[in-house]
């Protein structure tokens, strides 16, 4: 017989899945017999799957001769349940253990994708051998004559013990045969060549058992999560590749069949969106786990990101506490080491799942977490683009012949494959799905038409691609229609971000101006827009604020009004004062704004609660104000009350570039004799007397988000 710590040693070796586990040390003896019981009896009812069902089947049948084990077990003990051996005791603890992670294993592959389990055939039957080998030794060590067992029971228990050392790794012949195949597509697309067709079904269908468009879609969803979880060693490349040879699957052998499902999945997910808006108020009445909440701001984190010192926080809460100047963990009080901030991806998918089970709508911050769309994009390879070009063509096609139905559903599964990877928006556009999707910018069919605005957005990311839609006919003033008369806010939204996403290149700022209604439009959706509406309408009149040629236009289209109210609001005040300060360099520009009491009394707010960059923005807009403005505006700005202490503070605390344009400000508002300000540089000493008076470009690091 085996000592008690060769089973610890044995289990110790290779885990069949991943984590730590540990039996409950607060039970009985009979209370463990019983949580062992339960647990053996969960996994035994669990569905087998038509991969590893051989392994399956036999952990199956040896957890049901362990449950007889446990049952003949209760049985001697009642109804005055004696004290287990020490030995014994200790065995029943490693039991609980093998038996939880052998439900997971069995959990693991009911609930994991058929390719998944496909592609990991090795490992997966790996770790059943290692259970089997782990129950081996405990069965080794279970000391049989310490208990009153059944004869017959404890005949089956000494069987099994045999069986099992003499249990040998099994891989499926036919599962494996399954999995080369799969390889050998990646192989031929690897090699700039489609797999025949007639193989792709006989695999996919008769092999695998996937047999239409909403299995392979479910696939996809599979595979895209585990990409995600990066749970397991992969290799990533190839997994992407299985995700693609799969999309081209769903459209090859199965063409746009369910299409009235597909539809309906929209509608249900925009009901979605407005069940959750009209549930905000009740989500006040939750109570949020301590563990997902910031302890600096008390409230559900957003962006959870790790400090130096092992401590958790949501990203702006913890950025806001370093910029203020602190050096330390506010939880332990410990001297950040650096100032570095890690994503916790494990905190912010508990927190993902915790919103979506109470209905509660979480914003993704931009780099907060790794998407499949990313890692894809970053582990491609050339079986992934091959598949997803050959996917694009059949797509193209659809969108030029087919059904209104099946170009919705093209339009969409464009918008997909157009978020990951350069390659894919190049040739997305080089097999001439621009103006296809152009001309469903004017579809009745509101999803049509989202999904074909957001397309165009995606595509327009690849900087070859800008020109290429600027150039269509038509296709910039159908970007204004769908921006003006959309027919969702999401479709509006996108049309926004298309023009910011184009005005990127200095050559088309002027264009997309001139085009009739895309400034007021923009200008509109700044002032009435959503949180996210109006990000992408100041990042677009920001933008376009870059050329000269087009300040006064923007002036006269309503744009500068539109920034000067977004001022007050905090989550667009900083790119609407970096705008303002371009606008108004144009003299014209500045005497307008001067002229108005909110512009100035606004940038004076945003300099007294505005992040360090808004303050920065706001002081420079008003430096920028005085000087283009005259001695009329800086008589105005002089006389604002406050304005002293503020400018002060930025003097001390601010950024670089907010001191040096403090320090014009006052020089220029003491030509004014305004004693507030005048007190300031008194305060401050002659070391701004000499400050370079020279003109800096406002940086701004923006990212166009894919959709």
């Amino acid at each position: 017989m085996c000592s008690p710590m060769a089973f610890v040693a044995a289990r110790r070796l290779r885990y069949p899945l991943s984590g730590a586990f540990f039996a409950p040390g607060d039970l009985t003896d009979a209370a463990l017999v019983r949580a062992i019981a339960v647990l053996s009896s969960d996994a035994t009812a669990l569905s087998l799957v038509p991969f590893q069902r051989r392994n399956a089947t036999s952990l199956v049948r040896r957890l049901r001769v362990l449950a007889a084990f446990l049952e003949s077990l209760e049985e001697s003990s009642y109804p005055h349940p004696p004290r287990l051996p020490p030995l014994a005791a200790f065995c029943l603890g490693e039991l609980y253990i093998f038996v939880y992670r052998a439900k997971l294993l069995l959990e693991y592959c009911s609930e994991s994708s058929r390719l998944w389990l496909l592609l990991r055939n090795p490992q997966v039957s790996s770790n059943f051998h290692d259970l089997a080998r782990e129950l081996a030794t405990l069965l080794d060590v279970l000391p049989l004559d310490d208990l009153c067992l059944a004869e017959d029971v404890r005949e089956q228990v000494e069987l099994l013990r045999r069986q099992c050392r003499r249990s040998n790794l099994f891989v499926d012949p036919h599962d494996e045969k399954l999995r080369r195949k799969i390889h050998s597509f990646l192989a031929r697309f690897d090699d700039g060549e489609a797999p025949d067709p007639a193989d792709l079904r006989s695999t996919y269908v008769d092999g695998l058992g996937i047999g239409n468009a909403s299995a392979c879609c479910a696939e996809i969803e599979l595979l895209e999560e585990q990409i995600s979880n990066q749970e397991e060693d992969m290799d990533l490349s190839v997994v992407i590749g299985v995700v693609a040879l799969t999309r081209y699957c769903r459209f090859l052998l199965f063409g746009f069949q369910e299409m009235e499902v597909e539809s309906s999945c929209g509608d249900q997910k925009k009901a979605s969106r407005k069940r959750s808006s009209s549930q905000s108020s009740s989500d006040l009445s939750l109570t949020i786990p301590k563990d997902l909440c910031c302890p600096i701001s008390l409230d559900l984190m957003k962006d959870p990101v790790v400090v130096s010192t092992g401590q958790t926080y949501d990203r702006a809460s913890i950025t806001h506490w370093i910029v203020e100047g602190h050096r330390t963990c506010p939880n332990s009080g410990q001297t950040l080491a650096n100032g570095g901030l890690v994503p916790n991806r494990a905190l912010r998918s508990l927190i993902c799942r915790w919103c979506a089970a109470h209905g509660i709508q979480i914003e993704v911050p931009d780099g907060a977490e790794v998407s499949a769309e990313s890692l894809a994009a970053a582990c491609t390879s050339k079986a992934a683009i091959e598949a997803d070009k050959a996917t694009a063509r059949i797509l193209v096609r659809q969108l030029s012949a087919g059904s209104q139905e099946s170009k919705a559903v093209a339009a969409r599964e464009l918008r997909l494959l157009a978020r990951t990877g350069k390659e894919n928006r190049l040739f997305i556009a080089e097999a001439g799905a621009i103006p296809l999707l152009c001309r469903l910018f004017q579809s009745s069919n509101p999803i049509a038409q989202e999904n074909a605005v957001t397309s165009i957005l995606n595509i327009s990311i690849h900087d070859g691609n800008k020109r290429r839609i600027m150039e269509e006919e038509g296709c910039l003033r159908l970007t204004v229609h769908v921006l003006m008369h959309g027919l969702t806010a999401e479709a509006r939204e996108n049309a926004a971000a298309t023009l910011f996403s184009l005005s990127a290149v200095h050559d088309f700022k002027k264009k997309i101006v001139d085009q009739q209604g895309a400034v007021a439009a923009l200008a509109n959706l700044l002032m009435q827009g959503s949180t996210r509406g109006k990000r992408d309408a100041v990042m677009a009149l920001f933008n376009l604020s870059t050329h000269p040629e087009c300040w006064c236009r923007m002036l006269d289209l309503g744009a500068v009004l539109a920034l000067v109210g977004a001022l007050r609001d905090e989550s667009v005040a900083e790119e609407a004062a970096a705008a303002l300060q371009l606008l108004v360099r144009q003299p014209i520009v500045a005497e307008a704004v001067g002229s108005e009491d909110a512009a100035i009394t606004n940038l004076v707010g945003l300099m007294t609660r505005g992040t360090p960059k808004g303050k920065e923005n706001a002081v420079a807009a008003l430096q920028e104000l005085c000087r283009r403005g005259g001695l009329p505006v800086t008589r105005r700005v002089a006389r604002m009350p406050a304005l002293g202490g503020l400018i002060q503070a930025i003097l001390f605390t601010g950024t670089k570039r907010a001191r040096r344009k403090a320090a014009l400000l006052v020089r220029m508002c003491r030509r004014c004799e305004s004693p507030a300000v005048m007190t300031c540089e008194s305060s401050r000493g002659s070391s701004f007397g000499s400050g370079d008076a020279s003109v800096v470009s406002v940086s701004m690091a923006v990212q166009v988000p894919v959709l």
